[in-house]
């Protein structure tokens, strides 16, 4: 029994030396990881028939680099259409803001002029040498009625003799009409000229005298402002619908937004795709990060600290990355994160990001992330 009890106690102390020790022990202050990078899915807003696809999945493009080309259907029309408007709403625009032209203008005060002079002419009325001339034809008249009554009388009784024929009476007879015909018009044009302008004519006159002056003041002062405001409004307007159907033709044509390489690819010539939607996804290798979990008691680390990151399969070749975000709210390990820690005590997520690209270094490698800080450079 005594040995007995001398060789369980001796295993207590052998078990409770290893406890001593390990908590003696530092614990390295590394934590595991996964290398990422950003995948792009990328794709059309207008959709459309895949006129071309001129990559392949796993290709490595450059950025701007021309990937699937859609069929344009009506968009080289509705361009043209939009461009034609746009020419119509810019010489609109033009004319109202380069106002009516000098020949216009000069035209617009001809007839003011013209209708001023007729208004005057109308109020002066008739000259007297008009009514002058008017008596004159009047007298005239007058006597060729004279003239005309005696040679009716004198045909009247050649005429009774039988001396002359029916038909010289009938001339005589007639002569003697148009003779007072006339003495009455040439009393009325006397009349009139001495009556004057009617009140009715005048006022008529002016009227037309003041339309053409307004329309010759409005041609010179130009179009209203708000008009020409009107106008460029169109013109911007038709502008706007051309710089959309240029974007819209620039979706016709994918490309690649990154340097990187064609992650997923189903896409055939022919094939339709609908718009806003991804129809590949390309893997950017400029830019490859570790997510990682840092327990709380390990909490020391700051954003722009740089840290030592080795991968596994590549033995100990160390790479550079820089703290770029750490959380500010503590959550507990994701079943997935590997630390030496217990796996229940919260920890904060950090970004560390690299800069190497994708070349040895892959998405999805696991690594160790040192938490100790090093000065860049070394």
């Amino acid at each position: 029994m005594f040995t007995r009890a001398i060789v369980i106690g001796l295993i207590v102390l052998a078990l409770g030396g290893l406890v001593a020790y390990s908590q003696l022990i530092p614990e390295p202050e590394v934590v595991s990881g996964f290398l990422e990078t950003y995948e792009i899915r990328i794709g059309s807003r207008v959709g459309g028939r895949v006129k071309s696809v001129l990559v392949d999945e796993g290709q490595p493009v450059a950025e701007g680099q021309l990937l699937v080309e859609l069929e344009p259907y009506d968009l080289v029309q509705r361009e043209q259409e939009a461009v034609d408007t746009l020419a119509q709403r810019e010489a609109d625009y033009q004319r109202l803001v380069s106002g009516y032209r000098v020949e216009e203008i000069a035209e617009a005060e001809a007839k003011y002029r013209q209708n001023q002079a007729y208004l005057d002419q109308l109020k002066n009325g008739p000259r007297p040498q008009e009514i002058a001339a008017a008596k004159g034809r009047l007298d005239r008249a007058g006597a060729e009625l004279v003239l005309a009554k005696e040679n009716f009388s004198r045909s009247v009784i050649l005429f009774e003799k039988k001396t002359i024929s029916r038909q010289d009476f009938d001339v005589a007879s007639k002569q003697l009409e148009a003779t007072q015909a006339d003495l009455m018009v040439r009393q009325q044009e006397l009349d009139l000229l001495e009556a004057g302008t009617r009140e009715e004519e005048i006022r008529q006159a002016e009227a037309q005298v003041s339309q053409a002056k307004a329309a010759w003041e409005l041609m010179k002062n130009g179009y209203r402002k708000e008009d020409i405001a009107q106008a460029k409004a169109a013109r911007d307007a038709a502008q706007a619908a051309v710089a959309v159907i240029h974007q819209q033709q620039k979706e016709l044509k994918i490309v690649s937004p990154v340097n990187g390489f064609v992650e997923s690819l189903d896409l055939r010539p022919g094939d339709l795709v609908a718009p806003n939607a991804p129809v590949m996804s390309v893997i950017d290798q400029e830019d490859l990060w570790v997510r990682c979990y840092v327990p709380q008691n390990l909490h020391a680390i700051a954003v722009g600290d740089i840290l030592t990151v080795k991968v596994d399969g590549l033995g100990d070749e160390e790479f550079l990355g820089k703290v770029v975000f750490i959380s500010r709210q503590a959550e507990f390990t994701p079943s997935n994160v590997q630390t030496l820690k217990d796996r229940e005590k919260l920890v904060y997520r950090i970004k560390v990001e690299l800069k190497e690209t994708i070349g040895q270094l892959r998405p999805g490698m696991t690594v160790d992330v040192s938490l100790v800080p090093v000065k860049e450079g070394k």
